[in-house]
């Protein structure tokens, strides 16, 4: 099975690699001024390809990058999250990003607990991160809800290298005797 045919499900979500059609959605997550608040800020439609094709060379390069996300009950493509390692990048983490009408539904809980099992599981990875803005109070509560705490503060790689950013995180330990 190639990296092409990942698929996870959850009780309400598919998460699977990027593909083209994902990019309209991916577009709107990152026009939106407070989608994208946290995720590197708002990007016209060429910055955001640009992006969007990070993501699935990412896949095509290292075998990994963010699922998109799927909802199963509409068939919508409603964001990306997952592992998330580039160059210069604090850790091997686990992130997310999900469209404005998704908030608030524990959508970003349930992907993320599967590709963290999915990381640890397929990647081998020993602990997982997750780069939080100081005030993103909303992706701080799904740390705590993954049973991650704070690390301490971080440094992004450039361009981001200037915004503060906090490091969350777990061992693959800690993760393992949650789950139990």
């Amino acid at each position: 099975m190639g990296w092409q045919d990942i698929r996870i499900e959850t009780d309400r979500l598919i998460l699977r690699p990027t593909r083209p059609e994902d990019f309209e959605g991916w577009a709107t997550l990152m026009a939106d001024a407070e989608n994208a608040r946290h995720i590197g800020g708002p990007q016209p439609r060429a910055v955001a390809w640009r992006g969007f094709l990070s993501m699935a060379g990412a896949w095509a390069i290292q075998g990994f990058g963010m699922f998109s996300v799927i909802e199963k009950s509409s068939g919508r493509w409603i964001g990306r999250l997952g592992p998330w390692c580039p160059e210069g990048w604090p850790g091997t983490e686990v992130g997310w990003g999900l469209l404005r009408d998704a908030w608030g539904k524990g959508y970003a809980t349930e992907g993320s607990v599967a590709a963290i099992d999915w990381a640890f599981d397929q990647l081998g990875w020993t602990e997982v991160i997750h780069t939080i803005a100081p005030d993103n109070a909303a992706s701080q509560r799904v740390a705590r809800r993954l049973g991650s705490g704070l690390i301490g503060p971080g440094r992004l790689p450039e361009p981001f290298q200037d915004l503060p950013v906090e490091i969350w995180g777990q061992s693959r330990e800690a993760w393992e005797r949650r789950r139990a």
